[in-house]
């Protein structure tokens, strides 16, 4: 079945293309996996939390649009809202209006939230080494940057 046959108006994976695609399913949940639990055990924050912190600090002043941050991360607005409302709990973010349009809300970095995303990105950096960047070749880091790149544009385009 896992020729490249086409039964029943589907176009079947064939066993180069099932091996791909089974790669990478698992290798990137093991990966993420992997990546969250080092940053737990390291600085008690999880890898979703982090990667919040890392999109507020990439924006001038160190805040963005709920909005716009939830579409960065591929969540829902209510998901990324209840994420961040732990993460102002912790200190770590605050919400408040956008300043340059009062009928949005932005989220914030803290000071706190620089100091623990400054402490936990050389952990984070090392796990993206040591399990990912440093298996590839250069050729095979600049075809996976070219591939999924591909695979973001297309997925963008079908959203909006």
């Amino acid at each position: 079945m896992w020729m490249s046959e086409v039964r029943d108006g589907v176009r079947w994976l064939t066993d180069t293309e099932m091996h791909a695609w089974r790669s990478y399913i698992v290798a990137t949940l093991m990966l993420r996996h992997r990546l969250h639990r080092e940053l737990a055990d390291e600085h008690d924050v999880s890898l979703a939390d982090y990667e919040v912190l890392v999109c507020l600090s990439s924006q001038p002043h160190n805040r963005m649009r709920m909005t716009e941050l939830a579409s960065m991360l591929g969540s829902t607005k209510s998901r990324l809202s209840h994420q961040v409302g732990r993460l102002e709990v912790l200190g770590i973010v605050r919400r408040g209006k956008d300043p340059e349009d009062k009928r949005g809300v932005v989220a914030e970095l803290t000071d706190e939230g620089v100091a623990v995303l400054e402490r936990a990105a050389p952990t984070h950096v090392q796990g993206v080494r040591e399990h990912l960047i440093d298996l590839l070749t250069t050729e095979e880091q600049v075809a996976m940057g070219q591939a999924f790149s591909r695979v973001l544009n297309h997925l963008t385009e079908i959203d909006e």
